[in-house]
């Protein structure tokens, strides 16, 4: 763990890096071309581009063609634990000597890269050197200038649910902005899978595309279906039942869904991904964590959910599931700046029965914990502060009955990961 904040702080101070926003493709395209473009080597590219959701359709794409014995590399943003989990080379993640060999490799180039722009180049030098059956990139906050959209001929491009999402990124600070810059910038001659949308947003995305030669495939081409208790994937030509005891929501099963659409048609046979559904898994997507450090403080009777939602719309997914549960419940709440905590908040209204606001350890973004206490009182939560997570789990935690939701930052998830 140690090494991997060290490697954070030395990309953040670096002199070479910037670690504020700034969205151009000149300088990571001078840096590949320097290197004798090392991503015209990544075999079999896959986008995947959106405000909420890549994650959990990188992973479940991931899961399909490994158990399908062919190879994936993967770049994820952020990482929860480590740095290393950025980067996923097809069998194993990139060592920490790897990556500080791939920054004195940039270093040489003598270019000015953002952090999140070294970060790619670091995925891309170390995957180059493999020979992966496809290459899974997770784009950043938008897409149109974003150093994931280097790559002349990809596979695939996955387009994940759009929101309101990085709007302090743009000037126009539109939800129309932002599905021109996630879409309008789309490649040509690919093959295009639209993930589930509002209403309004498909109907934006769709017209964005009307002078787009891929082929486009839109979530009308299949359909997540309940029948009884249980979920069905259909289309045309399959059905497939949800079996799994890890994926808890709709939004995340309508992810899933997207992921099999794409995995059908690259060929993987419909017997590997139905035995492939019930080992899927998501880190700090409405996850429980049923065993390690934390887990042994608490009585048997108290259960810890985490869930790294921080958008209007996957604390509506999260606030969905917990609705469905017959339990008292209980909120550890954190969020990062450029974020709204008001807004995200208030889906919430009438769940918990007490909420405790902390700061994310380590994490300069962080909002304070004062600042979140005033919002949860404002819209009339039984709420209380606490200085640590530790602090908060104390507050909360007795022999009575209940569920501890840990949720409102990926940051502050990653965090309670690594304590437990």
């Amino acid at each position: 763990m140690s090494q991997s904040i060290s490697l954070y702080k030395q990309l953040v101070n670096h002199k070479l890096f910037s670690k504020s926003i700034n969205f151009d493709l000149k300088r990571i395209k001078l840096v590949l071309r320097k290197l004798g473009h090392p991503e015209k080597k990544l075999k079999n590219v896959i986008n995947i581009i959106g405000s909420d959701g890549k994650y959990s359709l990188l992973t479940s794409l991931k899961y399909f063609i490994e158990n399908n014995h062919q190879t994936s590399a993967a770049y994820i943003s952020p990482s929860l634990k480590d740095i290393r989990e950025r980067f996923w080379m097809g069998n194993e993640y990139l060592s920490y000597n790897e990556i500080k060999k791939t920054i004195k490799i940039i270093e040489k180039q003598k270019i000015n890269l953002t952090v999140f722009e070294a970060l790619t180049v670091i995925f891309i030098i170390n995957a180059a050197k493999k020979n992966n059956d496809y290459t899974l990139v997770e784009a950043g906050a938008l897409f149109a200038k974003d150093s994931t959209n280097i790559f002349d001929f990809p596979k695939i491009q996955a387009v994940v649910n759009i929101n309101k999402q990085h709007l302090n990124f743009l000037k126009k600070k539109t939800l129309n902005e932002v599905i021109f810059q996630k879409v309008g910038f789309l490649s040509q001659f690919t093959n295009i899978y639209i993930g589930k949308q509002k209403f309004l947003v498909q109907k934006k995305i769709k017209t964005l595309l009307q002078k787009n030669d891929s082929k486009i495939y839109y979530s009308n081409n299949w359909k997540l279906i309940k029948k009884r208790k249980f979920y069905f994937y259909k289309e045309r030509s399959a059905t497939i039942k949800l079996n799994t005891k890890y994926i808890h929501s709709k939004g995340l099963l309508d992810n899933l869904c997207l992921a099999i659409k794409i995995a059908l048609d690259l060929g993987i046979d419909k017997k590997v991904i139905i035995k492939t559904i019930p080992k899927i898994r998501f880190e700090a997507r409405i996850q429980y964590l049923k065993k390690g450090k934390i887990q042994k403080k608490l009585n048997n009777n108290e259960r810890l959910l985490i869930d790294g939602c921080h958008s209007e719309t996957s604390a509506i997914n999260l606030a969905n599931y917990l609705k469905t549960l017959r339990v008292p419940l209980y909120g550890i709440w954190s969020m990062t700046k450029n974020k709204d905590p008001d807004i995200f908040i208030k889906k919430f209204r009438g769940l918990f029965e007490k909420i405790i606001t902390v700061p994310i350890e380590n994490e300069p973004a962080s909002l304070s914990n004062k600042l979140l206490f005033k919002i949860a009182e404002r819209n009339n939560f039984n709420v209380e502060l606490a200085n640590n997570f530790n602090a908060a789990l104390k507050k909360v935690s007795s022999k009575k009955k209940k569920i501890i939701c840990i949720f409102g930052s990926l940051y502050l998830c990653g965090s309670v990961l690594n304590k437990n």
